[in-house]
């Protein structure tokens, strides 16, 4: 299946100066985030990509022109440095299609104006450039394929420490939840979708704050629980986090580096 993946966002909250570069090209370890999404679904045979550019477009486009397999596999080098003899591979299996959409536009349209590179697939998968998880994409896919629904996302429980307080008319606090403890579940992105969103989402719109609202009205929408691993990097704490992640090893996104590489078993 065919997967969109969103890389207009400014991502304002990730930067600590000027910086030209999409939040989807901030790095985790040496790879970009867009990379270790794009690594989680090629992990389960989706390896052809349609990225709706907007801000920092070009840089995403340079990123993947000038691709170096030798910074994230492992290789043999003889005479020199002019022979390189690859151990695994990245994308070499890949097809990226570079879409520029526009540096305001809505994520809705967005998709939209990628319409027609997605030809006439019955069904097609989506998300946020700069969300990681571990949920199992395979299962989720053909639970969607054999029901009768338009559209899924990924439903996981709030990550914020935030709490929730309770209080009376008189402002007195009667009590604090963590918003963890709490029956509440947000959009974790991780979309699902059939040709038929297409019906419900009008120009210029947003996906989930205007063309979902249609879909749950008609019951044509699902959320898929998901209590594993998920995590956005919409900030710099939220960076750090996943660096963290990475540098010690413990990469629960990282489904592909739990299996052994095709060419480095040869």
């Amino acid at each position: 299946m065919k997967v969109v993946i969103f890389c207009g966002g400014h991502g304002l909250r990730m930067r600590s100066g000027v910086d030209s570069a999409p939040k989807p090209m901030m790095t985790i370890g040496d790879r970009p985030v867009l990379w270790h999404v794009m690594r989680y679904y090629a992990h389960f045979g989706h390896t052809e990509f349609i990225l709706p550019l907007g801000f920092g477009g070009a840089s995403v486009k340079e990123y993947f022109l000038r691709y170096e397999e030798t910074v994230s596999n492992d290789f043999v080098m003889t005479k020199g440095g002019q022979q390189i003899e690859l151990l695994e591979s990245d994308i070499s299996e890949w097809k990226i299609t570079f879409v520029d959409t526009g540096i305001d536009t809505s994520i809705g349209e967005r998709l939209r104006r990628v319409r027609p590179y997605l030809e006439d697939d019955d069904a097609f998968l989506a998300n946020y450039g700069d969300v990681l998880t571990d949920a199992p994409m395979d299962k989720i896919v053909d639970h969607v394929l054999t029901s009768d629904i338009t559209a899924s996302l990924l439903a996981v429980p709030p990550q914020d420490s935030f709490h929730v307080v309770e209080f009376g008319t008189d402002s007195r606090v009667t009590g604090l939840r963590s918003a963890t403890d709490l029956n509440v579940w947000i959009n974790g992105g991780y979309f699902v979708l059939k040709k038929e969103i297409f019906d419900v989402l009008h120009e210029g719109e947003d996906l989930v704050g205007d063309a979902f609202p249609r879909l749950a009205a008609m019951s044509k929408l699902e959320a898929i629980p998901h209590h594993g691993f998920w995590a956005p990097m919409d900030t710099l704490k939220e960076r750090s986090m996943l660096e963290d992640l990475h540098r010690s090893g413990k990469k629960p996104w990282a489904l592909w580096s739990r299996q052994t590489s095709p060419m480095a078993a040869v």
